[in-house]
């Protein structure tokens, strides 16, 4: 694919990526708010059913991204799990949607990184630089500025709203946890195909229970509207899409311009939802969305950059590198793309990931193949290694020449 050609689809992911993102958040709105089709729990039902559909046409039949098989049953509980949590989190949005403006929803909607942060460090006590948590706090402050600045504040929706957004970031945070091992990733497309029937089976029970005139109201409002029927089309395959192209642009860009998209992406859907509802806002519920934004902004940013930890070595500070062993444990493969910093080797076993610090290798140079695929790396690991040869083998005759002393 030629430069310009590829710029095109990108372009046109990206398009496609906004305009299902922000026509379902708007859809939503219209249809919870504005057309008195009060049930978000079927409404995002709905979404999971298309998603199902559409998911097993994209991957089983038109093989758009590889079938990934599910190999145990501890792996389908796991699924099942992060399926449970994704109802909340969708179901708590889109109540969430009945009482605040789309505006103020997606300030609040900003914060999933304060509790992906959070949970991260419950579940397991991973501490970020201070640098990480800094920016966390501008992001909490202008939701704070922005709810006192809403003219339209519905406390259970904030509440709503907040726990849909937790949940958003407990679901990402749990599945790095469950699905951690090579053997149960899975890419979030074939993920979507697995969860979405899980979450069909939760739902249904659920809205019949809770919302238990849906259907009445449903038929009642399709035949006093000729376009509700299309609409709730549209809105459930916008829904699908949405997964679609966001696994799209993730898969054909960087991280960093992904970042930078999403953060736009936020922006956009407030102007748009402002023009089209007419909601009020404020200066100060503005400000505070800005300034969500930018700390958004920053800790992303700050996520970006790479630790480089204390070393009396400064000159193999550089050298650090993240040292995978899935291959085998006599074949060590130095990735260029993630930190290092070596650890105890006797404990590393076939699957691990270990941090290794490539400073003094010694007599273990001596038993391990070594790769590298940076050329200049790979000559200071060949001068390491000639030396520890070196050094073994001067050792070795000279414990030979103390046994043969010994023995005359």
């Amino acid at each position: 694919m030629s430069s310009k050609k590829e710029a095109i689809f990108i372009c046109s992911l990206i398009v496609l990526w906004y305009s299902s993102n922000i026509g379902v958040l708007l859809l939503n709105k219209f249809l919870l708010s504005n057309y008195g089709f009060r049930f978000p729990i079927f409404l995002t039902m709905c979404h999971m059913s298309a998603c199902a559909i559409l998911s097993y046409i994209s991957i089983v039949l038109l093989k758009v991204v590889p079938l990934q098989t599910l190999k145990s049953r501890s792996q389908f509980l796991k699924i099942a799990t992060l399926s449970v949590v994704f109802c909340g989190s969708v179901v708590g949005g889109n109540i969430s949607l009945r009482y605040l403006a789309v505006s103020f929803n997606q300030a609040v909607g900003a914060t999933t990184p304060f509790f992906t942060a959070l949970f991260a460090y419950l579940a397991t006590l991973k501490r970020e630089a201070w640098v990480t948590y800094a920016a966390l706090v501008p992001v909490v402050t202008g939701v704070v500025i922005a709810s006192g600045g809403e003219p339209s504040f519905h406390f259970f929706g904030f509440v709503m709203c907040i726990s849909a957004t937790a949940a958003r970031a407990f679901k990402s945070v749990l599945q790095g946890i469950l699905l951690s091992s090579d053997g149960e990733k899975l890419n979030s497309m074939n993920l979507l195909l697995y969860m979405s029937p899980i979450a069909i089976l939760v739902l249904l029970p659920a809205a019949l229970i809770m919302e238990p005139n849906v259907v009445d109201v449903t038929l009642s409002l399709g035949r006093e509207h000729k376009f509700m029927w299309l609409l709730l089309l549209v809105n459930s395959v916008m829904a699908y899409s949405a997964n679609l192209s966001n696994f799209l642009v993730t898969k054909h860009t960087s991280a960093l311009t992904l970042q930078v998209l999403g953060n736009a992406k936020g922006a956009v859907a407030v102007v748009i939802s402002i023009l089209l509802f007419k909601n009020p806002v404020t200066v100060i519920g503005i400000g505070g969305y800005m300034i969500t934004v930018m700390g958004v902004v920053a800790y992303g940013e700050a996520k970006r950059r790479p630790v480089i930890k204390g070393h009396p070595r400064a000159e193999e500070s550089a050298s650090r590198r993240r040292v995978d062993t899935r291959a085998s444990w006599r074949e060590l493969t130095i990735s260029d793309t993630r930190e290092v910093h070596l650890g105890d080797t006797g404990e590393m076993g076939l699957g691990d990931t270990r941090e290794v610090d490539v400073g003094d290798l010694g007599e273990l140079l001596s038993s391990l193949h070594v790769q590298e695929s940076r050329a200049s790396y790979g000559v200071r690991l060949a001068d390491t290694y000639t030396r520890g040869l070196n050094q073994f083998a001067l050792r070795r005759r000279h414990r030979a020449s103390c046994f043969r002393s010994a023995c005359l």
